[in-house]
């Protein structure tokens, strides 16, 4: 995958964002948003560790009209507070939608409706995250946001997107790189 530029660093698409103890905003309390996109115009990214408690796969393929397998489904994730009615599928690559963002070598983001049809008939993905709804920075947002303590970026793991349980999801992402994110706040000072 080409490296992007933002303003002379690299693009942050592929990694994590891990919330902190300093995060403002309590609808990202403990949370980590795969970063899909960043560009000079804004970034996107999905929640990886938010499943809805409302709603099932299952409930979300019986009313695509498609059957349910018989084997286990993944709960389904809120990615974000934006779009929630827009529906996101992360996989492993080794699956390929024809219309797809490749997030990074291993993980692409589509919003084919054929990928559904193909997990209902288990030809899908073989690890995949449904996701409803993303998280979006406008120009310069999200940096301003990094600058504030408000997130750490750390190097995304699939391991930790699609294998972890998520309630581990938050710690497991910080603690991969030695930090410890509850106690974050009282190593970062301020300068």
């Amino acid at each position: 995958m080409k490296e992007q530029t933002i303003n002379g660093s690299n693009s942050l698409a592929g990694t994590f964002l891990v919330s902190t103890p300093q995060m403002p905003d309590p609808r990202f309390e403990e949370h980590v948003i795969y970063v899909c996109a960043h560009t000079a115009e804004g970034a996107m990214g999905v929640a990886i560790n938010q499943p809805n408690g409302v709603f099932t796969m299952a409930e979300v393929l019986r009313g695509a009209g498609l059957p349910v397998p018989d084997f286990a489904l993944p709960p389904v994730y809120i990615g974000g507070p934006v779009e929630l009615d827009s529906a996101f599928i992360l996989y492993l690559s080794g699956y390929e939608a024809e219309h797809r963002l490749d997030v990074s070598d291993t993980v692409s983001l589509t919003r084919e409706t054929k990928v559904l049809e193909d997990i209902a008939y288990g030809r899908g993905p073989s690890k995949y995250l449904f996701v409803l709804g993303y998280t979006g920075w406008g120009p310069g947002q999200l940096e301003h946001e990094l600058m504030a303590n408000g997130w750490l970026s750390v190097p995304a793991s699939d391991e930790i997107i699609f294998d972890s349980p998520d309630e581990f999801k938050w710690r497991a992402a910080a603690m991969q790189y030695g930090i410890d994110i509850a106690t974050y706040e009282d190593v970062i000072g301020n300068a």
